[in-house]
C-alpha cells in the first residue's frame, strides 16, 4: 500500500512541483492503468507473466498519451492558471471516468498475477507477489530520481519549476515541458495501478482513494518535494493499513484527513515543503 502510493503520490506532486496545476483528474489516469491492464492482459493471447509485463508497459505509455493530450488541448489553453486548471481537471476526471463506464462497463474484474509465488514458514504465510510490488515501486521511484537529478531533461524541468519566465529566455520549449511533465506523472500513476490490479480489481469507480490520500501524502510531505512525499506516502499507507485491518478504513481516512488538517495549520507548506 505504502510503496504503491508513494508512486502515484511522486506523480502529483511532479506535476504541481514544475507546473504548478493541482490535477484533479490524478486519480483517474490511476483508474486508466488499471482498466487499460485489463485489456492488454485479456486480449493478448500470452502467458500470465508476458500479458502483465505487456500491460506494464503499454497502459502507462497510452496513459501519458492522453494525458500530454489533455494537456495540450485543455490546460494550455487555460494558460495553466492555477485556479482554472482545477475546475478543468474535474471536468476531465469525470470525463475520463465516463469513458472507462462506456467501454469497460461497470463490473469489478481481476487481472491475474504474473506468478503466484508465495513464501510459507511454518507459523506466517505472504504473497511473494506483494514483496515484488515494493521492490518494483523501489526501483521505479529510484529511476524517478536518477532522472530528475541526473539526466539534461530533470535539469529542464527542474529549472522550469524554480522559475519559468527565466527558462523560457535560455530557450526552453516551457509548453513541451509542462506537456512532459502532465504525461509523466499520469503515467506514473499509471504503473502503480498495474502494479496493485492483481492484488485488487480493476473498477471504473477506483481512483478516488488513491486520489485522496495521493493529495494528503502531497500536502503532508509539501507540495514538490520528492523527498518528503516519499516520507509522508510511507507513514500514511503503513497508518492506513493497520489502521484499516484493526477498525475501519473510514477511521482510517478521518485520521489521516485530521493530519492533513493540522499540518495547514501550523506547517502550511509541509512537513518538507519550501517555503514561499
Amino acid at each position: 500500500m505504502a510503496a504503491v502510493l508513494a508512486l502515484t503520490a511522486v506523480g502529483l506532486s511532479l506535476v504541481f512541483g514544475v507546473m504548478r496545476v493541482v490535477n484533479v483528474a490524478h486519480g483517474e489516469f490511476f483508474m486508466l492503468g488499471a482498466v487499460l491492464a485489463w485489456f492488454v492482459t485479456y486480449y493478448l493471447p500470452l502467458p500470465p507473466a508476458f500479458a502483465w509485463l505487456a500491460a506494464l508497459i503499454i497502459a502507462p505509455l497510452i496513459v501519458a498519451g492522453i494525458a500530454a493530450l489533455a494537456d495540450v488541448l485543455v490546460l494550455k489553453r487555460l494558460h495553466h492558471d492555477p485556479e482554472a486548471t482545477i475546475v478543468a481537471t474535474i471536468g476531465l476526471l469525470y470525463m475520463l471516468q465516463q469513458a472507462a463506464l462506456t467501454f469497460y462497463g461497470p463490473d469489478a474484474r481481476p487481472v491475474a498475477a504474473p506468478f503466484e509465488w508465495r513464501i510459507q514458514l511454518p507459523w506466517f504465510g505472504y504473497s511473494g507477489y506483494k514483496l515484488f510490488v515494493v521492490l518494483a515501486a523501489g526501483l521505479i521511484l529510484w529511476g524517478v530520481w536518477a532522472f530528475m537529478t541526473r539526466t539534461k531533461a530533470g535539469l529542464v524541468m527542474r529549472a522550469t519549476q524554480v522559475d519559468r519566465d527565466i527558462a523560457r529566455s535560455f530557450g526552453i520549449n516551457v509548453d513541451r515541458v509542462y506537456a512532459g511533465t502532465f504525461a509523466f506523472g499520469a503515467a506514473l500513476a499509471a504503473m502503480a495501478a498495474v502494479l496493485i490490479v492483481p492484488i485488487q480489481q480493476a473498477h471504473y469507480l477506483m481512483g478516488h482513494d488513491p486520489l485522496l490520500l495521493s493529495f494528503i501524502v502531497v500536502i503532508i510531505g509539501g507540495l514538490g518535494s520528492l523527498r518528503g512525499t516519499l516520507i509522508a506516502a510511507l507513514v500514511i499507507g503503513l497508518s492506513d493499513g493497520i489502521i484499516s485491518m484493526f477498525f475501519s478504513p473510514t477511521l482510517a481516512k478521518i485520521i489521516a484527513t485530521l493530519l492533513v488538517a493540522l499540518v495547514l495549520v501550523f506547517r502550511p507548506q509541509g512537513l518538507f515543503g519550501a517555503k514561499a
